[in-house]
């Protein structure tokens, strides 16, 4: 049997000293997540992270930046994530997007607010939140896609 992580990506959208957060439903119960989500086949990573912003919060979203690649696992007995996460800004809300099953809210938090929470989805949320304001921000060209590429 192949091991396999899952592919994820998430976004960090920063105005005023705010991020833009999601809150969803989760084993654990109520937890607080940048928008993220698994990588769908045939997808590449860019068209990925702009389609879970827009399902989970109504925004459309444009990447900026590569902020970090982070491979991730609970436990031995949990799945493992290979996440990537970009960072950018959204414009065009749309109020009749109905968001994707399992988000409650969308809330946009200081970084002091959201550390006071502390219910965040995993460590990656805050990780992510702190490579992002220490300047880690690399070129979307760093990103390459050969999905239609016969091999």
């Amino acid at each position: 049997m192949v091991w396999k992580p899952h592919v994820t990506v998430a976004a960090i959208v920063e105005e005023d000293n705010r991020f833009l957060l999601v809150e969803e439903e989760t084993s654990k119960g109520l937890a607080f997540n940048q928008p993220a989500g698994h990588l769908e086949k045939g997808e590449d990573l860019l068209t990925a992270v702009k389609r879970e912003v827009h399902e989970e919060t109504g925004w459309l979203f444009e990447p900026e930046s590569l902020v970090a690649v982070q491979l991730w696992s609970r436990n031995s007995d949990y799945p493992t994530f290979l996440r990537v996460c970009f960072s950018g800004k959204v414009h065009s809300f749309d109020p009749s997007v109905i968001l994707d099953d399992g988000i409650v809210a969308t809330h946009w938090l200081t970084k002091p607010e959201l550390e006071k929470l502390g219910r965040l989805r995993s460590p990656l949320v805050m990780i992510c939140i702190n490579e992002y304001l220490n300047g880690q921000k690399f070129p979307l060209s760093i990103t390459q896609n050969f999905l239609d590429l016969d091999l």
